[in-house]
């Protein structure tokens, strides 16, 4: 259980340095986006291919929910480098946890989970803080495209949990999965006008090879271990953790709109799932 424990909050960890990474080498003009990421997406498959081999496993290019997997993984990776040209850490963060936990309690409905007052009552108020989060007040076209496209990497978030949850070998499925999502990335490159220093070179393998690639294999290790509620409220620690983390190491300031948002959507979403989760542990 203590494994569990530390494994998972070290994933966590890992999900919310992947925004500060990114912010850092964006916003300090290190790199640009389409660069960031697809030095990201090679990293990783660099890194875990290499971890594979070490173990003398196989990898399984095709397999249950690969396709999805995949292109879930791309949208994301995409939507979430691009989205930091303009976006704080801890913002971003916020939105895209927030969207992912909305997009699973749809999902759930959608396949016939008939949602509990409790549940309404909770996504409810986690649909109002995303509002707060997303309504633009004195932002530019820049930011309101970049809002989009964090929309877009928690959707596809979204779809990678679900294409994770179950998955036999973690370490074999999230290397397969980077590997088919690579093209995709490297797509990015095409037309661009590419622009990187060797500390956005270096923050880009960072967050592919360790805080992805590493995170996400640890991510397919625990999903099948703690099952959908608890994993939707261990990652509501992830937008405070970059929340903090973007104000203490980039300087970013927290808003009061960022404060209230995150009050909703971390309160709204802890309210759906909590009790869910006690009454699974209890039977």
């Amino acid at each position: 259980m203590m494994k569990l424990f530390l494994i998972t909050a070290l994933t966590m960890m890992a999900f919310a340095f992947n925004s500060i990474l990114n912010r850092m080498a964006l916003d300090g003009g290190h790199i640009d986006p389409s660069s960031f990421a697809a030095v990201r997406i090679v990293a990783g498959v660099i890194a875990l291919g290499l971890m594979l081999a070490i173990r003398g496993e196989k990898l399984p290019l095709w397999g249950k929910s690969r396709i999805l997997g995949a292109l879930s993984l791309a949208a994301y990776m995409i939507g979430f480098s691009l989205a930091y040209d303009s976006l704080d850490a801890g913002l971003g963060a916020l939105i895209l946890f927030g969207v992912v936990q909305v997009a699973l309690f749809i999902y759930g409905a959608i396949r016939g989970e008939t949602p509990t007052q409790r549940e309404l009552i909770g996504a409810s108020i986690a649909f109002i803080g995303l509002l707060i989060a997303l309504w633009p007040s004195e932002e530019s076209v820049a930011t309101i495209r970049s809002t989009a496209l964090m929309v877009i990497a928690g959707l596809g978030w979204a779809a990678y949990t679900l294409a994770g949850r179950g998955s036999q070998n973690s370490l074999a499925s999230t290397t397969a999965n980077f590997l088919f999502a690579m093209p995709l990335l490297l797509l990015l490159l095409i037309g661009q006008t590419l622009n990187f220093s060797v500390t956005g070179f270096a923050l880009a393998v960072l967050a592919g090879a360790i805080t992805s690639g590493m995170g996400y294999a640890l991510w397919y290790w625990v999903l099948p271990q703690i099952g959908p509620s608890t994993a939707a409220v261990v990652q509501l620690s992830v937008p405070i953790i970059a929340i903090v983390a973007g104000a203490v190491l980039l300087g970013e300031v927290i808003s009061l709109t960022v404060i209230v948002a995150a009050g909703f959507v971390v309160g709204g979403i802890g309210l759906a799932v909590t009790k869910r989760s006690v009454q699974v542990g209890r039977t």
